[in-house]
């Protein structure tokens, strides 16, 4: 592991060792050698080029990637994006209590992120069927076989639930299917969209507990949040496949080369930030989040992730109720360690009351 500072003398964020090779080597470099067959890009304008250059494949596409061998319908993808959406937006206009039902906040100390993904999990999804709820269950990450187990033990079962009932929309899009395969690939679908909801919010506001808790009244959530997206970016990379797009783009990428576009490096890039390495959300006073170069938490202007509209007034609900409880990291707890994960952020951060 390698540690990487926050201008903090209490804290110390450990880095899994790629990670911490990436920072410590190429950091303030525009386009390297990663693999005999990967470039890795980290300028600003390269990485906008690139981005420019063609859109992303289906295969680039984390969400709507082809599932079990099936491809993903742009009407169907519009479909499970609506129904998401809608699920938040109902999620936010619940009573801030214990699941969203109202009564005293849920208590949310503890161990972070687990605390905020099962917090997320019940207030947005907790009126689903249990098969599907075990769907959002950050122990599924441990490996794709046990996550495609639970899928098949739940697509054996009968459909439910039933017609009219008080179910998410994206719950009632799995219930339509029709048959083992059908709802196999129906739940794997409602994994890949439910999922990430839960997991994205979570890290972001874990990470911004541990880079800057306690936080100034003064400064908005928002903010805060996209200064803790700057330091641990939620896509920490953007792979594209070789295309003959990227090497007219620059001779030091070739034909046959996959390329690595790295928000980590550019978000801590000295070119583009004063005190890069600095938990300091008050800069984003100044700054336009849509409009910066090299920064890119939901990825290229041109294909903005489609869950941006839900993460952010999700997380600024959370860090609302994290400031309420007067929430903060554990004095006691002096490091924290960023594996390395497709999700950036740092595991088992202890959250206690101040």
């Amino acid at each position: 592991m390698r540690t990487y500072g926050t201008e903090r003398s209490d804290r110390v964020t450990v880095f899994t060792p790629r990670l911490g090779r990436l920072l410590s080597e190429h950091r303030g470099a525009d386009v390297f050698r990663l693999e005999a067959d990967t470039v890795g890009v980290a300028g600003p304008g390269l990485i906008d080029a690139v981005l420019r250059s063609r859109p992303a494949n289906t295969a680039e596409r984390p969400t709507f990637k082809p599932l079990q061998g099936r491809p993903i319908s742009r009407p169907e993808s519009s479909a499970v994006m609506r129904a998401v959406s809608l699920d938040v937006r109902a999620a936010l206009e619940k009573p801030a209590g214990p699941d969203g039902k109202g009564g005293p906040a849920a208590d949310l100390s503890g161990e972070w992120p687990r605390v905020a993904h099962l917090y997320l999990r019940d207030l947005v999804f907790g009126s689903d069927p249990m098969r599907l709820r075990v769907l959002v269950d950050r122990k599924l990450e441990w490996t794709p076989k046990l996550t495609w187990t639970v899928i098949a033990a739940g697509a054996a079962l009968p459909s439910c639930p039933g017609a009219g009932a008080p179910v998410s929309r994206l719950a009632g899009l799995a219930a339509a299917a029709a048959g083992y395969g059908d709802r196999r690939y129906a739940m794997g679908l409602y994994r890949r969209a439910a999922a990430p909801v839960c997991f994205t919010v979570s890290t972001l506001v874990a990470n911004a507990l541990w880079l800057g808790s306690p936080f100034e009244d003064h400064i908005p959530n928002r903010h805060i949040l996209y200064e803790s997206m700057r330091l641990l970016p939620p896509s920490w990379n953007l792979l594209r496949v070789a295309s003959p797009e990227f090497a007219a783009l620059d001779d030091r990428i070739g034909t046959g080369d996959d390329v690595l576009l790295l928000p980590l490096l550019s978000h801590r890039d000295p070119r583009l930030w004063d005190a890069p390495d600095a938990f300091r959300p008050e800069r984003w006073a100044g700054i336009d989040a849509d409009d910066q170069p090299g920064y890119l938490p939901f990825g290229h202007a041109n294909e903005r992730c489609w869950g941006r509209h839900m993460v952010m007034p999700l997380a600024e609900r959370l860090l609302d109720l994290v400031r309420e409880q007067g929430l903060a990291v554990s004095p006691e707890q002096k490091s924290a360690e960023v594996p390395l994960a497709g999700l950036l952020g740092v595991s088992r951060v202890s959250v206690v009351r101040r």
